[in-house]
């Protein structure tokens, strides 16, 4: 991944247009195992980055001020921090609505 600036604007960034969802969690994190069965019982595609496997990937996001997991990258740019599931479901909701 490429280096960015210490700041939230990750809009340049290749993973803030993916074509897909990418959860960027680990399995020992029970925030990430809560998305991971919202989005299985909504039958949703997406992306898994174990974070824990990819240091530096966890060491990106911490500096670009995402430093709680899950990190959700929705289709459009969305980025969720350790979404509740209801703010998980209304981007899902909203990324289907575009869609149509």
């Amino acid at each position: 991944m490429t280096d960015l600036p210490d700041n939230r604007d990750m809009s340049s960034h290749p993973i803030a247009h993916p074509v897909t969802i990418t959860v960027y969690g680990a399995d020992w994190c029970g925030d990430c195992r809560r998305s991971k069965r919202l989005l299985a019982a909504r039958e949703t595609v997406y992306d898994w980055v174990d974070v824990a496997e990819h240091p530096e990937i966890r060491d990106e996001l911490t500096a670009n001020g995402y430093p709680a997991i899950p990190v959700i990258v929705m289709p459009g740019g969305t980025i969720l921090m350790e979404p509740s599931d209801a703010e998980l479901a209304a981007a899902l909701d909203a990324g289907a609505a575009q869609a149509v």
